[in-house]
């Protein structure tokens, strides 16, 4: 699972790395939580039929376009990509609403003590080991009301962790290349079983990752651990 997640590179930087078009001028956020607003970059088709990237704001939770009362749905904030194409509520943006999340670290927790008991956990930060953001690959959809109105949301496609950390987490959110944009984000459905074969683990020496401080738990912290593990930590 990937339950929060951090954007700090500047927004010139993003633009760059994700090649969309619109330009936007977004402030660092060091701890994003699940229903907060998260950008996304998606396909869209122009005017004259061709397709350019684009830079869009949606609700971080799933909602499938058949939920009829959104407040009795569970919400989903990650979905496992090895199902994803067969389950009614990812099959059709499978297909044509693929998209990426824009993300430079990740958390995950690592549980310890015997199951069943009340357990501890950790949290650790991830990210690219060669310092590039991370693409992470997500599907989103827009829900629309009885009453006419609109709410894009989106979540992130999650993978078995590779053997470098699944000692942390037995999951992590798959991670695309800037070489599997294109393949990703295009909006031939025809290509979604290519672009499915995409979403493997990283390989092992992708990532580095360290222990950070337990406020990254607190949805109202938003303090810079990105930056650099905590000394007293790596001690």
């Amino acid at each position: 699972m990937c339950g929060r997640y951090a954007i700090t590179l500047p927004p010139q930087a993003a633009r760059d790395y994700f090649g969309y078009v619109d330009q936007p001028n977004f402030p660092p956020r060091y701890n994003i939580a699940p229903t907060q607003p998260v950008p996304i970059v998606r396909q869209e088709r122009d005017l004259r039929g061709g397709e350019a990237r684009r830079f869009q704001l949606v609700r971080w939770g799933f909602l499938p376009g058949f939920v009829k009362d959104p407040a009795s749905f569970p919400l989903i904030v990650n979905a496992r990509a090895e199902s994803a194409p067969e389950k009614p509520s990812f099959r059709a943006a499978m297909k044509r609403r693929r998209c990426l999340f824009i993300a430079d670290a990740y958390y995950e927790w690592r549980r310890e003590g015997a199951k069943g008991r009340a357990r501890a956990s950790r949290p650790y930060l991830f990210r690219h080991a060669d310092g590039t953001p991370l693409a992470l690959a997500g599907l989103y959809e827009t829900w629309i009301g009885k009453d006419g109105s609109e709410l894009d949301t989106a979540c992130i496609l999650t993978v078995s962790a590779n053997g470098a950390t699944v000692a942390i987490h037995d999951r992590m959110p798959a991670i695309l290349a800037p070489k599997d944009f294109d393949l990703w984000l295009g909006l031939d459905e025809y290509a979604a079983e290519a672009a499915w074969r995409l979403l493997v683990p990283a390989p092992e020496d992708a990532l580095e990752f360290f222990e950070i401080g337990p406020d990254v738990n607190k949805a109202s912290n938003d303090g810079p651990w990105i930056q650099a593990p905590r000394a007293d930590l790596l001690a």
